[in-house]
């Protein structure tokens, strides 16, 4: 076996506003969510083979505290509303603490992702061309890999386009739980049928 070559970044809104399109819920429960949702990510890159750390972005000392003691580390958000800054900031802070492994920017709200699954969609990879994975609906994206000299994510409305125009390299053939992203409803419905990590299982309505 290799040895694990990967840093996961992962962006963390402060819970307390993340998952606002969960509608229907109480602000409690859609805290929860985004908590546990975040942690079961994070906990599924943690035990991946290829991942040798992860660095969480988040504004929220708090929850920094929660997924330092899963095993990761955390930095603040650099750049204010701007998420492709922000993960440009934390690729260039992973490269300066881990020179040797390869920048991953991953989606916080993977609750069905598995470690195998994870280290499957990255053995695709073309490195150190750029490449993506879509999400779902395959108009987003949830994970993008490059080289840290061409690491340039666009994640955001359109993300798949703005990747594919970038010119980065589709990795559409990989396991579910690499693209289940949970904005709304129906979305939890689908990654609850595909299986969920068990924070998210302790939290979710209908599944306590």
């Amino acid at each position: 076996m290799s040895a694990p070559h990967f840093v996961v970044l992962v962006p963390v809104k402060p819970p307390a506003v993340g998952k606002s399109r969960l509608l229907g819920l109480d602000t409690d429960v859609r805290r929860a969510l985004a908590e546990a949702f975040a942690q079961d990510t994070v906990a599924a890159c943690l035990a991946a083979t290829s991942v040798a750390q992860v660095l969480a972005v988040t504004d929220d000392a708090r929850f920094s505290a929660i997924l330092g003691a899963l095993g990761a580390a955390s930095i603040p958000d650099g750049v204010t509303d701007d998420l492709n800054g922000a993960l440009r900031l934390a690729a260039a802070e992973a490269h300066r603490r881990w020179p040797d492994l390869t920048p991953v920017a991953l989606c916080a709200d993977l609750p069905s992702l598995r470690a195998a699954d994870l280290d499957a969609a990255l053995a695709l990879a073309a490195l150190p061309h750029p490449c993506f994975v879509p999400d779902a609906a395959g108009t987003g994206t949830t994970l993008y890999v490059a080289g840290h000299d061409e690491f340039d994510p666009r994640f955001g409305p359109g993300s798949r386009d703005a990747h594919l125009d970038a010119g980065a390299h589709e990795l559409s053939d990989v396991p579910a739980s690499v693209r289940r992203d949970v904005d709304d409803l129906d979305d939890l419905r689908s990654a609850v049928a595909l299986g969920i990590g068990p924070r998210t299982a302790a939290v979710a309505p209908g599944n306590e």
